[in-house]
């Protein structure tokens, strides 16, 4: 096991009707003037972000909005939000949607307090050292942007789809849960969500790391949550429990407890992302497509927690058989489940074509801390069998 440091400090308020209590947490954690930050109109749609204003009007909280915002965040309502921030003399951020509305904000948190071009953090020629207070109503589980330190943002000009992670400075400091709110969301967009939230487990699961036994038990138990109740809100999605299960699976698969003292691989979210800057496809469905090629192309290189997976979360009966056998087999049941829950597994159906390959694959980054740094020509492969 690997040195680590954890810090969690975002308060959830997990359950019925929670939005109604939104004004009264952005008051304890300190604010008087708040920009709220929505997506493409669902939340007036369905009364919620009225709800919202009724909460804050009720503690006496003024705001300002900022709708509009797009899955696959793009720079605009970045630059946007700082500017609203600045001029209306916003003290705290309010996200009301799923990870692309919080994302957005995490951008304006830390852009507010720089100089420069916020975009200098994601490249790396800034640091982030400050960032304003936010919260987050959540309305799609998936991302986990909820109760992480993590935002991933695509610069429409540069043609870059790219992440920060400040779990110190950017988690939120409350986020409101609501399984009800996620009711009415697309079959497709909640099996998205099942699968994005799936790929984050294991790519904290997959690893080398030695002596990471409690850390792999608590994977093996979420993703096994996460199977039984995927199915069940495909099937029923009506079903509240199912529901509140989910939205608490995206929760812990990205808040970074399972990936204490592991060193994880995330080289199916880096091909997932260059999928979508180059097509604008749906983020979980990009890592549907690629994650089994990407998965059979590496297993020789993590056999044994391969093994493991088939057989503690699938399983997989190992009598008779050869570890690759093992593997393989479990490997079957991931993408049989995929096909249950109906999330795209060919990224043809996303727009990807023979002719796109290599600007997916230079969009790509190449990690060195995965089972071991792939090759462009690999990611082409890849892709192509992705196809």
């Amino acid at each position: 096991m690997l040195d680590f440091t954890f810090y969690s400090p975002t308060e959830f308020v997990f359950g019925k009707e929670t939005e109604t209590r939104t004004g009264q947490l952005a008051k304890k954690y300190g604010a008087s003037r708040v920009l709220i930050a929505y997506g493409g109109g669902s939340a007036v749609r369905s009364g919620l972000l009225d709800r919202v204003k009724a909460s804050l009007d009720a503690e006496g909280l003024s705001y300002v909005e900022l709708g509009g915002i797009q899955p696959n965040p793009t720079e605009g309502k970045v630059y946007e939000g700082i500017d609203i921030v600045r001029k209306e003399n916003i003290d705290f951020l309010l996200a009301v949607g799923g990870g692309s509305v919080i994302d957005t904000v995490k951008a304006i948190a830390c852009g507010v307090y720089y100089d420069g071009d916020f975009w200098d953090f994601y490249i790396g020629k800034a640091k982030v050292t400050k960032a304003m207070p936010l919260g987050v109503v959540l309305t799609i589980p998936a991302a986990g942007s909820e109760g992480s330190g993590n935002s991933v943002i695509t610069n429409s000009e540069t043609k870059q789809k790219l992440g920060i992670k400040h779990p110190m400075i950017l988690r939120p400091r409350f986020s409101v849960m609501n399984p009800q709110l996620t009711v009415t969301l697309p079959a497709w967009q909640t099996a998205s969500g099942i699968c994005d939230m799936m790929v984050h487990i294991l790519e904290r699961y997959f690893t080398n790391t030695p002596h990471t036994e409690v850390g792999d038990r608590m994977c093996e138990g979420v993703l096994m949550a996460c199977i039984n109740e995927g199915r069940k809100v495909m099937a029923d999605p009506t079903d509240y429990d199912a529901r509140a299960n989910i939205m608490w699976t995206a929760t812990w698969a990205l808040n970074t407890l399972l990936k204490c003292g592991t060193q994880g691989d995330w080289e199916v979210h880096q091909i997932g992302h260059a999928i979508g800057l180059v097509t604008d496809a749906t983020h979980g469905m990009t890592l549907a497509s690629v994650s089994l090629p990407y998965y059979r192309r590496v297993m020789h290189d993590g056999l044994h927690q391969f093994r493991r997976f088939a057989v503690n979360v699938w399983g997989v009966r190992p009598e008779g058989k050869d570890d690759g056998q093992v593997a393989s087999e479990g490997l079957a049941c991931l993408k049989a489940w995929m096909d249950e829950i109906g999330v795209v597994t060919h990224s043809r159906e996303l727009g990807v074509t023979e002719q796109n390959l290599p600007a997916i694959a230079d969009a790509a980054l190449i990690l060195n801390s995965g089972y071991r740094t792939l090759t462009r020509d690999e990611v082409v492969d890849i892709l192509r069998e992705s196809m």
